[in-house]
C-alpha cells in the first residue's frame, strides 16, 4: 500500500487466537481494500502469530504488536498511534465482518454527514445454538438489549467498541479510550459533548460471537451493570429510569418469588408470562425451537446478572459513596 488507507481497523486481542484467524480471514475477503489491520496482543499467552502470518498476504497491510498486559482500552490507543487511516475502525477479537462492510460504509458515509459511527450486531448461521441465544438476549428489545442503541432503543444511540469508527479529528481532540468500565459508552459520551456527530450505520453490521457459554456470559453482564453506575460518577446526567430497569426487575422477581412460596403460586405468573414473551420472540427470530429454548436462561442471565451489577455497585460506590475504584476496574478488565 503506497498511500495512507481510509480505514485503520484496530483490535485488541488476548489469548484468542482461533478467533482471531476468523476474524482475519473476514477482512481478507472484503471487497473494498482501502484498508490496514493494526492487531495488538495485550500480553496473550497464547499469541495470535500463526493466524497473522497465514493471512498477512491477503490482507492489503496488517501490522502485528506484542506488548504487556494492560487492559483492552490501552491496546487499542497503542494501535491508535500507530495507524495511518482517515477513519479509526474498531473491532472486537470474536467479530466476523461481512465482505461488504467496508464497501457499504463508505457509500453510507457519502450520505450521512458522521464524526462517529457506530453499527449493529447480529449471529451467523455458523454460530452455536448457545451463541445465537445469547446473542438474542444481547440485542433484543425484552432484555437489556432495548436500552443498549441500536435498531430499536429506549436512549440516545451509543456506538459500541465492537462495531464503531471515529475520524482521527475525532481522536486528535477528545483522545483515547479510557481504562475503565464501558470505556466505549464513556468515549461516545466524550465525542458527544465535544461537539462531534454521532450516528448508527445501520447496513454496516457484524456477526458478532459474544460469549459461548452461559458462564461467562453472566460475568460479562454482571460488570456491565456495575459500570452503569461507574458511568453515572463520571456523567450524572447520564443514568435515566430506563437503566434501572434490570435492577427493578431483580428486585420484582425476588419479590415474586416469595410471595409464591408465602402467598401463592399465582405470584409467579408475571415471570411465566415474561418467559413466554421471550421465548416466542426468539422463535420468532431464530426459527429454531433448541435456540428458542435457550434464549430463555440466556435472558434471565442478562437480566439479572445486568441488575445484580447494578445493584451491587450501587449500594457500594453511591449508598456508601465509596466512589470509584480505579485498580480493581482495571484488575477486573486486564485480559478480559
Amino acid at each position: 500500500m503506497n498511500h495512507n488507507p481510509v480505514y485503520s481497523v484496530i483490535v485488541p486481542v488476548y489469548n484468542r487466537p482461533d478467533e482471531v484467524a476468523d476474524l482475519l480471514r473476514s477482512l481478507s475477503e472484503q471487497t473494498c481494500r482501502d484498508f490496514e489491520v493494526i492487531l495488538v496482543e495485550d500480553g496473550s499467552t497464547v499469541p495470535s502469530a500463526a493466524a497473522v502470518e497465514r493471512y498477512a498476504q491477503e490482507l492489503p497491510s496488517i501490522s502485528y504488536y506484542q506488548k504487556s498486559n494492560e487492559g483492552r482500552s490501552i491496546a487499542r490507543n497503542y494501535g491508535i498511534e500507530r495507524s495511518k487511516g482517515s477513519w479509526l475502525i474498531f473491532f472486537d477479537s470474536d467479530c466476523v465482518i461481512p465482505s461488504g462492510y467496508f464497501a457499504t460504509l463508505t457509500e453510507a458515509l457519502k450520505e450521512l454527514p458522521l464524526d462517529c459511527f457506530g453499527g449493529p450486531d447480529a449471529a451467523d448461521d455458523s454460530f452455536s445454538d448457545t451463541q445465537k441465544a445469547i446473542n438474542f438476549a444481547m440485542t433484543s428489545f425484552l432484555t437489556t438489549g432495548g436500552i443498549r442503541g441500536g435498531k430499536v432503543s429506549l436512549e440516545k444511540f451509543t456506538p459500541r467498541s465492537f462495531n464503531m469508527g471515529y475520524t482521527r479529528e475525532v481522536y486528535d481532540r477528545v483522545g483515547g479510550f479510557r481504562e475503565m468500565f464501558s470505556e466505549d459508552i464513556d468515549m461516545s459520551m466524550r465525542i458527544r459533548q465535544a461537539g462531534f456527530r454521532i450516528g448508527l450505520v445501520r447496513q454496516a453490521s457484524v456477526f458478532h460471537k459474544r460469549r459461548v457459554s452461559f458462564g461467562k456470559f453472566l460475568r460479562q453482564v454482571y460488570v456491565f451493570g456495575m459500570s452503569r453506575i461507574t458511568l453515572k460518577l463520571l456523567y450524572p446526567s447520564s443514568l435515566k429510569a430506563v437503566h434501572t430497569l434490570p435492577a427493578l426487575a431483580v428486585v420484582a422477581g425476588v419479590v415474586c418469588c416469595v410471595l409464591a412460596a408465602a402467598v401463592s403460586p399465582w405470584w409467579l405468573l408475571p415471570i411465566g408470562v415474561y418467559l413466554l414473551a421471550v421465548l416466542s420472540a426468539a422463535l420468532w427470530q431464530s426459527r429454531s425451537i433448541k435456540v428458542a429454548l435457550l434464549a430463555v436462561p440466556a435472558s434471565v442471565i442478562q437480566i439479572g446478572g445486568y441488575g445484580c451489577g447494578f445493584i451491587r455497585a450501587w449500594f457500594t460506590k453511591i449508598f456508601l459513596r465509596r466512589g470509584r475504584n480505579v485498580d480493581e476496574e482495571i484488575r477486573i478488565r486486564k485480559g478480559r
